[in-house]
């Protein structure tokens, strides 16, 4: 294999470049499953660290998903190998949950949630997970054929946050050949999940395409070289829409938001839909779209005067008035339960509004308003309240113990509580 194709994984100070970003932290967690790349991973890991003056801790994480009885050798043999390097180990089950449909996207969210659990016993802040170029290439693949937008198109990125747990892939631009070599090398006998060769999943069909792609010039790291360029765009893109929500976008004390219809139509698709998929995961309490497509759809019947009465996506109601689009949250069962502000604690409300209880006194409660007379509004607030009712129905309301009244939404109305409203 060309070395241009990717790192020199023998080279410590390339070794060093790619856990750069991680070097800092106390303790990091390794996924390993007992494939070929996270068994490398591992190993490479290893390498890292003997050319380091100041190690961090390392625990290796492997997870047998009940759903094989060769899994739990699998867990064993990883066990073993990470006792050889010196590595921390914890083997973990799930025992439950396994659905008839959509096993594998339950299998994702068990692993992640059962490992973040373990990793917050360990202290670790940060999951090493062993995703390579060809998995770039087939993620890329699969969202361009599901229509996916620039977010999308630049694929996996080395840092995210996936069901809670910070995620750092440092492999994503080196070819799995070239892990497998250093396994190999090792003497090292890894697992092969049959999943892995399952045409019912797409991955897979598209995994089985990648060589014939590759024939024709459209191979991992052509497809790497197309992610980062979408990525840039991404960015360049995002700081225009940033520009615009901060210049038009005004959302107010009961968490509303609204915007000229005129400016959302000057704007353009492209920077109009970012804008109000922002709007929408502001006052929606950070909802996200299962779909690009429900994002278009809606900014399509803004700007063309075709929005339905009482549109809600995501959360929210959409309503055209007096020349401005006005979305506020939708009353319903996703709004958060009541909740107790104890002393000196800090609430994040329905993720749209941060509550402090400033105080050393206890009894403090945080609810949906409900119902709040918009007259009666008016007097306590001492200006004119021309915000939806639905903002009204789901902004948060403050009790003490004895059921007065310390803030409502955005303002507060006692120095034992602060409240701000969240459009980051």
């Amino acid at each position: 294999m060309p070395a241009s194709l990717t790192p020199d994984l023998a080279d410590q100070a390339t070794l060093a470049n790619l856990f750069a970003p991680i070097s800092g932290e106390a303790v990091i967690g390794l996924a390993v499953s007992g494939g070929p790349d996270s068994l490398a991973l591992m190993l490479l890991a290893h390498r890292w660290l003997s050319g380091v003056e100041t190690s961090p801790g390392i625990v290796v994480y492997s997870l047998d998903h009940g759903l094989r009885p060769e899994a739990a050798d699998e867990v064993a043999m990883v066990a073993a190998e990470a006792a050889k390097l010196g590595f921390e180990f914890r083997a973990l089950k799930w025992s439950e949950g396994h659905p008839e449909t959509g096993l594998q996207e339950a299998a994702r969210q068990a692993r992640y949630q059962l490992i973040g659990e373990a990793m917050a016993a360990d202290g670790a802040k940060v999951l090493l997970t062993a995703h390579h170029r060809a998995d770039q290439a087939e993620t890329i693949l699969m969202r361009l054929a599901h229509g996916s937008g620039l977010d999308g198109l630049k694929g996996m990125v080395p840092f995210s946050e996936v069901e809670g747990v910070r995620v750092f892939r440092p492999l994503l631009d080196v070819e799995p050949a070239a892990l497998g070599v250093i396994v190999e090398e090792a003497g090292l006998v890894p697992a092969h999940d049959p999943s892995n060769s399952d045409n019912t999943y797409e991955r897979v069909r598209w995994r089985r395409l990648l060589p014939s792609l590759a024939q024709e010039g459209l191979d991992g790291a052509a497809l790497s070289r197309f992610a980062a360029r979408m990525a840039e765009a991404d960015q360049a893109l995002a700081q225009l829409a940033d520009a615009a929500f901060a210049e038009l976008v005004v959302v107010d004390g009961f968490g509303a938001a609204s915007l000229p219809l005129e400016a959302l139509n000057q704007l353009g698709p492209a920077t109009g839909r970012r804008v109000l998929s922002r709007i929408l995961a502001v006052v929606g309490g950070r909802q996200k779209p299962r779909a690009l497509g429900q994002v278009e759809r809606l900014f399509e019947q803004i700007t063309t005067n075709a929005l339905p009465r009482g549109t809600t996506l995501l959360g929210t109601v959409i309503r055209i008035k007096d020349g401005f689009v006005t979305i506020a949250r939708e009353p319903g069962r996703t709004l958060p339960e009541d909740q107790t502000l104890p002393p000196d604690a800090v609430l994040v409300w329905d993720e749209r509004f941060e509550i402090t209880n400033a105080s050393v006194e206890p009894g403090f409660v945080a609810s949906a308003t409900d119902f709040f007379p918009r007259h009666r509004l008016e007097e306590v607030l001492g200006f004119k309240v021309t915000t939806p009712a639905e903002a009204i129905r789901t902004a948060p309301i403050v009790r003490d113990a004895n059921g007065a009244v310390l803030s409502l939404g955005g303002w507060s109305f006692d120095d034992r509580i602060k409240v701000r409203v969240l459009v980051d």
